[in-house]
């Protein structure tokens, strides 16, 4: 049996790992509605800023998350999917952090604290 060698397929892994963290799905569902500064994700999620910063690293770096530096803050946001298949599953997902009733309470207070 032959192994598949698409590009593609070696590209999936890296979107799948980075998506296996609870952690990284409630910072994913933070920034699913806009840019978000990393100031305001540690202090929603409840956790310390060096934590935020290794879990957002690990998306960019699985090319989910694109940061943009505004003086000395970070600003995160999703990246646009370019390939169908990881296009159809960041949609999916985003899909389903609307509907999730904890989530959206994160959402929210993130809304209070920082919009």
């Amino acid at each position: 049996m032959r192994k598949p060698s698409s590009s593609r397929l070696r590209e999936l892994p890296p979107i799948f790992k980075a998506l296996s963290d609870p952690t990284r799905l409630r910072l994913l569902s933070l920034l699913s509605e806009g840019e978000v500064c990393v100031c305001f994700l540690g202090e929603v999620l409840k956790i310390v800023q060096p934590k935020v910063s290794r879990h957002l690293a690990y998306l960019k770096r699985a090319g989910l998350v694109t940061s943009r530096r505004e003086g000395k803050w970070m600003h995160y946001a999703w990246t646009e999917q370019p390939h169908p298949v990881s296009r159809n599953i960041m949609n999916g997902l985003r899909d389903w952090m609307a509907k999730d009733e904890a989530l959206r309470s994160e959402r929210a207070a993130l809304k209070r604290v920082c919009c």
